[in-house]
């Protein structure tokens, strides 16, 4: 049994980053990660997403739906250890690569988009016919579900269970650099050891720094910009 589940959306750029310090800490502490799928788009099937988000949230959220339909695919027919390799690749793609471009969201849910990151990745191309098959939607679904009743609603991604089945469920940590590696177990403890508490529900502020990624126009050696984020997302209403 995984000592970790991490529930992703792979265009969440906040999952991301917890994503990379979760590697560094499971290196060090021997756990086994369980990647597990929770979906923006369908999180957010409700919303006015022209009312409520700025332009491309929903293109962008659409084509993370697109992606963990393969992601659902490569667990099924490669093994869950096959999709760790395709986060982190997809990650690398995303989120270290370039600086988002205005327009360009929704080209992370094609073939064109996909196809070299499967390469890198070990896996077979025809993976990416998987973008377009919706039958995929209900085990997203399912797991989306199952990360929510373990926090409730009213949060974002990614999702972590911890020493599952009895153990302790959070969204986050949000965090928007990752911790240098002789910091990361030390932070992990702090996090749990609150999480543990029975009587702990929230610490939280809405201000976040523009998460130190190349695809936020953030360098490595750069703090991003403050912004006030509702819900885990730059929402214009709450």
């Amino acid at each position: 049994m995984a000592d970790l589940h991490f529930y992703f959306d792979p265009v969440c750029p906040f999952a991301w980053l917890t994503s990379r310090w979760v590697r560094t800490v499971a290196a060090q502490r021997a756990y086994d990660v369980d990647w597990r799928f929770i979906s923006l788009r369908l999180l957010n099937a409700h919303v006015d997403y022209d009312a409520q988000f700025p332009p491309e949230y929903e293109a962008g959220h659409t084509a993370g739906l697109r992606l963990l339909r393969v992601a659902a695919r490569t667990r099924e027919e490669h093994g869950r250890a096959a999709v760790g390799t395709l986060y982190e690749r997809l990650g690398e793609r995303i989120h270290d690569t370039e600086p988002d471009r205005p327009g360009t969201a929704g080209e992370r849910g094609t073939r064109g988009y996909l196809e070299p990151v499967l390469e890198r990745a070990g896996l077979p191309a025809d993976l990416a016919a998987a973008l377009d098959d919706d039958r995929w939607d209900a085990v997203v679904r399912a797991e989306t579900d199952e990360a929510l009743a373990l926090t409730g609603r009213d949060v974002g991604t990614p999702i972590l269970h911890f020493e599952p089945p009895e153990g302790v469920a959070f969204f986050g940590p949000v965090i928007s650099r990752v911790p240098p590696e002789d910091r990361a177990a030390e932070l992990w403890d702090h996090v749990v050891g609150l999480a543990r508490f029975p009587g702990f529900a929230e610490l939280k502020r809405s201000l976040r720094e523009r998460p130190q990624l190349v695809a936020a126009g953030v360098r490595p050696d750069e703090v991003g910009v403050q912004e006030d984020w509702h819900g885990g997302s730059r929402r214009m209403k709450r």
